[in-house]
């Protein structure tokens, strides 16, 4: 390791993260009119400021109540991103907080009275969790948080632990599987919420359904 190297510098926060928006003002009031957080912030350009590259675009940003954003980018085409072909939707997902499972419980009759297909209350032991899609196909969900920091505090001094067991049994499976000695996914030796077994039946692998897309 070069010791020349500067320390990491603590990271504050999340300052933004974008996705690609099929319509600006499809995103807008889906953001500002149904989920309140204000549009703050526009960019527009016919490069990108990165790559130089040109790609017209429009970027903006909606403000969150710590200051951050989710923002978007409006390329002029009418097409949403495509969801990822390997990779399940209920995976790829980003997750704001709210302060109560009262709040939750408001927005979720909120949101299912604007006609969004909502997904819990999902209990997760640490916090409680509302799931549903925006109009660009973006996978959402609405957190409350139950465990304290002094509980938070306790599952964190296992973290560590538990990531090294994991990968340790993973690089174990990577040599079997090339040897055609084991399944093709690893399972983990924790089963931390076992009650989400007992509730398959009852819910769709995707949870809420992403909004259907017109053809154009």
């Amino acid at each position: 390791m070069n010791t020349q190297l500067p320390s990491a510098v603590p990271i504050q926060q999340l300052h933004h993260f974008a996705y690609r928006a099929r319509d600006a003002e499809e995103t807008r009031h889906f953001y500002e009119d149904i989920l309140g957080l204000p549009l703050y912030h526009i960019i527009q350009s016919d490069h990108v400021p990165s790559t130089g590259e040109y790609c017209p675009y429009t970027h903006f940003f909606f403000r969150l109540q710590d200051g951050s954003f989710i923002a978007f980018f409006d390329l002029g085409d009418d097409q949403a991103a495509e969801p990822s072909p390997n990779t399940p939707r209920w995976v790829n997902h980003i997750a704001f907080r709210v302060n109560t499972e009262q709040e939750l419980e408001a927005t979720r009759a909120r949101l299912t009275g604007h006609g969004v297909e909502v997904i819990g209350i999902t209990d997760h032991h640490i916090f409680k969790s509302i799931y549903f899609f925006d109009p660009n196909g973006i996978r959402l969900e609405l957190s409350a948080q139950v465990a304290d920091e002094f509980q938070m505090l306790q599952m964190s001094r296992q973290a560590r632990q538990r990531l090294d067991e994991w990968t340790q049994r993973k690089q174990v499976w990577r040599a079997e599987r090339v040897a055609g000695q084991t399944p093709d996914k690893l399972k983990p030796a924790h089963n931390d919420r076992p009650e989400a077994a007992r509730a398959e039946s009852a819910v769709s692998p995707l949870g809420a359904k992403p909004p259907e897309r017109s053809a154009s």
